[in-house]
């Protein structure tokens, strides 16, 4: 059980909130930012994306089903804190491991409850996104604003190589039949399982691989995972990325892949005012013309001017609640990336049809 220890909250613009500390005693930074998802909070916490970033849950219980050891996207917890309203020390389901107090605590990671999220997260929808202090050792409000001054911006951020393996690593299920060289920005676990369960032997390298010894593996397409961070600021992963394009192979891009893909072919990718984090933003297929509910995450996107200046390139998704940038296509490439995530762990599965579009590819290649 945790202590009843007070925590602080302080955003970059000098808003406090107080309230109960959970999790490990401590003080960590991050830009905040807000998830609207209402389940899979085990699958959140663990994806590599939010390396870097305070997460505010909007969902008012948290931690009611304890956690899973096989409901993970990574090693560990990603975030860098946790904000939530009501926090549940114990937990309801059998088949639960630890509590996410205890989990909280494995994992090295500070966090606050019982304030009013409500209030924090319309304050970051007006305000747009931030960095912020957690702290439950310090609630000296002066000394938190010094700390939080000296933590750099998201924007110019490379944040991959903190969360990417180091080495190459395979997985090859029984029925493989096709090769799938697997760029890893961050991935998620969930990625490399929907692709070995469509048959795909799996090499999953490190970021900065030469494509020379990618091409060892001799894949049949190419996969850019997802990632953290801001990437105008992976100029070596841009350039390899776009060495991979010219060899005429199919591609798929998620997320941060998508915006590496889209920086490689002369797209530009720009800050967002308050980033796409949920399991329930709608997005249109333009090609299909029918609606799909994603999972999302991410506080970058392509620029939609930069993407109306080129022929060569086709918006073929659209965010439906602001117009934003959601999938492009390569004309007469097999080369298409989407901004979410259609693995969707947690989240609906509407969009696991592009896996099965990426095996296609490979298959008439």
């Amino acid at each position: 059980m945790r202590d009843n220890k007070v925590a602080v909250l302080l955003l970059e613009d000098g808003t406090v909130f107080k309230g109960s500390a959970i999790g490990k005693t401590g003080t960590t930074t991050g830009e905040i930012a807000f998830n609207t998802g209402m389940t899979g909070y085990q699958e959140v916490f663990t994806d590599p994306s939010y390396y870097g970033q305070i997460l505010v849950m909007t969902t008012a219980h948290i931690g009611n089903y304890g956690v899973h050891d096989l409901e993970v996207e990574s090693e560990g917890m990603k975030i860098s804190g946790m904000v939530i309203k009501k926090f549940s020390d114990g937990y309801s389901r059998d088949s639960g491991s630890m509590s996410l107090q205890k989990y909280m605590e494995e994992n090295d990671k500070v966090g606050i409850s019982d304030i009013d999220t409500r209030a924090l997260v319309r304050h970051i929808r007006d305000k747009g996104a931030m960095n912020a202090i957690i702290s439950s050792e310090i609630e000296d409000v002066e000394a938190l604003k010094e700390k939080l001054a000296l933590v750099p911006s998201m924007e110019g951020l490379e944040l991959s190589s903190k969360v990417a393996t180091k080495m190459a690593y395979e997985v090859k299920p029984d029925n493989a039949c096709h090769k799938v060289a697997l760029l890893d920005f961050g991935v998620k676990q969930s990625i490399v399982n929907c692709l070995a369960d469509r048959g795909c032997h799996v090499k999953v390298f490190p970021l900065d691989t030469p494509l020379a010894k990618i091409n060892e593996f001799s894949p049949d397409g190419y996969m850019l995972s997802n990632g953290p961070g801001d990437p105008s600021a992976m100029p070596n992963s841009i350039e390899i990325v776009k060495e991979i394009v010219k060899q005429d192979k199919p591609v798929f891009g998620i997320c941060l892949g998508h915006q590496i893909l889209g920086l490689s072919q002369g797209l530009k990718t720009e800050k967002m005012f308050n980033g796409h984090r949920g399991i329930n933003h709608p997005i249109k297929n333009l090609k299909t013309g029918k609606g799909e509910i994603t999972s999302q995450n991410h506080g970058f996107v392509i620029s939609k001017d930069s993407l109306d200046k080129t022929d060569s390139i086709e918006l073929t998704h659209i965010h439906l609640n602001d117009q934003t940038v959601a999938g492009i296509a390569i004309k007469n490439k097999q080369v298409f990336s989407v901004q979410y995530h259609p693995e969707a762990s947690a989240g609906p599965h509407d969009s696991r049809y592009l896996f099965d579009q990426f095996i296609n590819n490979m298959k008439n290649n």
